[in-house]
């Protein structure tokens, strides 16, 4: 039976551990990192590998292939694709053309995944930076403008999905004015709940019909002081799965990150317990996934129905796309698609 977790795993193959734990433990899903890619034909190889590992060949493969200095797939076998800011600016010169390239280029980066088996990609980027807030996440963002963000945003997604492969919205409900990085320590928001609401929720709101959200590593000082959203229960029942209406399955991000505290275990169990659908785990280490899988529940009632409906809106006769002609349209107007 399916469990209600995401794997990494450590190399550019699967180890005989790593098979046999997936075998047994049998994740939902996996996510590649750069360390797991090298050429087009490894990748495929190994995202089969990966499917044939848990015996399921609709198993999701996610990725993080934002553009700028998020893409784990980069030349010389992939095209370098700009930030999410690029298409920003695009659109303050011109709101039909820059909203119609975001599309083509999240279209044109679906092409490059679903050729290799990945069929999920951890994009659009919703998060609304303000002044002085941490790079994490900056020119990754569309704008500084929720509309601008909420816009490009359905512009990506839209893209994916019509190349085949599933969006994530990230990371609910907002971590543009986080002043740390996640990776590193718990960043805590102190800004009024209405603030947040109509300001760095709103991307997410409009896009509450996303298959897929992933949670962020972040306090809200004035909706729960105790907790970061993704093992808070006040968050994900008050904001995502109230206020913004959010009806998908939600993933934790990445439980390895340092803003989180406690075992690997306990770290799962918070997130299941704050109302999580998946958990998610991406440095690849062994003995971390072990952790995570044995408090890992089996995948079933609400959160079985939102996997199955996420991956029930999976295009299988993606849209017509001429790759070369897409990829000179984009050049042109944006210069950094190579």
């Amino acid at each position: 039976m399916t469990a209600a977790f995401i794997a990494g795993c450590s190399g550019l193959v699967l180890t005989p551990d790593e098979r046999a734990f997936f075998r047994d433990a049998e994740p939902w899903g996996f996510i590649l990192f750069k360390r797991n890619i090298e050429t087009p034909g490894q990748v495929a190889a190994l995202t089969a590998d990966l499917r044939a590992s848990v015996g399921r060949a609709d198993a999701p493969v996610l990725i993080d292939q934002e553009g700028g200095r998020v893409q784990r797939m980069r030349p010389p076998h992939w095209p370098a694709y700009p930030a999410g800011r690029a298409y920003g600016q695009l659109y303050a010169r011109d709101p039909v053309v820059g909203r119609e390239l975001t599309r083509l280029a999240a279209r044109l980066i679906a092409h490059d995944l679903l050729s290799l088996g990945v069929t999920v990609d951890c994009l659009p980027v919703l998060d609304v930076p303000v002044r002085g807030a941490h790079d994490v996440i900056g020119d990754r963002a569309y704008g500084d403008e929720p509309e601008t963000v909420a816009i490009l945003g359905r512009a990506a997604a839209e893209g994916l999905m019509a190349g085949g492969v599933l969006p994530v919205i990230k990371h609910v409900p907002g971590h543009g004015r986080a002043f740390s990085d996640s990776h590193l320590e718990l960043p805590v928001v102190d800004a009024p709940r209405a603030e947040l609401e109509a300001r760095d929720f709103a991307p997410f709101r409009a896009l509450a019909d996303m298959p897929l959200a992933m949670t962020a590593h972040v306090v809200y000082a004035d909706i729960d002081p105790a907790r970061p959203a993704t093992t808070s229960h006040i968050v994900m029942t008050q904001i995502i799965r109230g206020a913004l209406g959010y009806g998908g399955l939600v993933m934790s991000d990445d439980l390895s990150m340092n803003a989180l505290s406690g075992t690997f275990g306990e770290r799962a169990t918070a997130a299941f317990a704050a109302g999580c659908d998946v958990a998610l785990h991406c440095n690849g280490q062994l003995d971390e996934m072990k952790a995570v899988a044995a408090e890992t529940p089996v995948l079933a009632d609400e959160a079985e129905r939102r996997a199955e409906a996420a991956l029930a809106r999976i295009r299988h006769a993606p849209e017509p796309l001429d790759p070369e002609e897409a990829r000179a349209r984009l050049s042109e107007a944006l210069g950094a698609v190579s």
